[in-house]
């Protein structure tokens, strides 16, 4: 029987006991060789791209540069997704190891108790590791000429607890007996290769999204809800009825059902609750987490944390519990 990859030494290149030994040093140099890797770790003024730039450390011992050029101070976070840092570097390293290392999720009160830091500072910092995650996903085209993509749908959110007494209860599958907060994840995952999610009021309003993110000539396999029927007009369609089989003369969506598998167990067994303007968040987070199920935890760390120091400031939380705050 073969060994499955988390099992392998191919899949641990990377532990926290490394992390932890780091020091502060070593964690400013990791964070120079990946947020400046064309330039070995040559720091680069973002205000004017020189390369002529010496240390000016705050009195507090955190580093600092300064530019020789436009005399402008700037640090390895500057203008990033950990602009404004106020842990040390190596903190953020661990909080990136400890939630790679997940298979299915971590939980924010978890990784509070893990790196000693509040609720709302894990909170904040685990959505800003999966607003880095999504960069990847941005305009990704997935499927070609002879390749083949499979859809569904799976909803989440909207839960609406039944009536204490039996004959008080109301069948809740109706949309009348709804709260309207259910929403549905829509993943376009194609075999062998990538995936994308978005988040829908229903499934038919994904026709457009589907459309444009799968490449033409992609054969494209999915259930027979109606909700697919428009995708004949534009591809070569598969159709698998589950009450007949799981997988019938090619046609299944087996690997769209692993990702929603991930995505259910991570809202079951560590969530506990995905909904509302957060569920396009966690349901990208489980793309990527499927989509790298196969690369080692220590290559997983580097992307996230190189994803990170590319992409600018967070437009939805910096400043996320101060917004909260004024407006409650």
């Amino acid at each position: 029987m073969a060994q499955h990859f988390l099992l392998s030494r191919a899949a641990k290149t990377l532990s926290l006991a490394q992390v932890f030994r780091m020091t502060d040093a070593e964690a400013e140099d990791a964070f120079k060789m990946i947020r400046w890797a064309d330039t070995n770790g040559v720091p680069v003024c973002p205000s004017c791209g020189s390369l002529e730039s010496y240390e000016a450390r705050r009195p507090n011992g955190s580093l600092r540069f300064r530019c020789k050029g436009c005399k402008e101070d700037f640090t390895i976070t500057s203008g990033t997704l950990f602009a404004s840092h106020k842990l040390p570097l190596k903190s953020y390293l661990a909080a990136i190891a400890v939630f790679c290392n997940e298979v299915k999720g971590k939980s924010a009160l978890a990784l509070s108790r893990d790196l000693g830091v509040s609720y709302k500072c894990a909170f904040v910092l685990q959505h800003k590791f999966r607003e880095a995650m999504a960069e990847e996903m941005k305009g990704r085209v997935v499927g070609g000429e002879g390749k083949v993509a499979e859809v569904d749908g799976g909803y989440f959110g909207g839960y609406v607890k039944p009536a204490n007494l039996k004959g008080d209860r109301v069948d809740r599958r109706f949309a009348r007996n709804q709260n309207g907060k259910r929403k549905v994840v829509v993943i376009v995952r194609e075999r062998g290769g990538n995936s994308v999610p978005a988040v829908f009021n229903t499934e038919s309003q994904a026709a457009s999204f589907i459309r444009a993110r799968i490449a033409k000539g992609t054969i494209v396999n999915a259930d027979e809800a109606a909700s697919w029927d428009g995708l004949h007009e534009r591809f070569e369609m598969r159709r698998i009825n589950h009450q007949e089989a799981y997988s019938l003369n090619g046609a299944c969506t087996n690997q769209a059902e692993e990702y929603f598998s991930r995505l259910r167990r991570g809202e079951i067994g560590i969530h506990h609750h995905i909904a509302g303007a957060y569920l396009l968040r966690y349901a990208q987070e489980s793309s990527w987490r499927e989509d790298n199920r196969r690369v080692s935890n220590g290559d997983q760390v580097r992307r996230v944390a190189s994803l990170a120091m590319k992409r600018s400031r967070s437009v939805d939380f910096t400043g996320y519990w101060q917004r909260h705050l004024q407006g409650a």
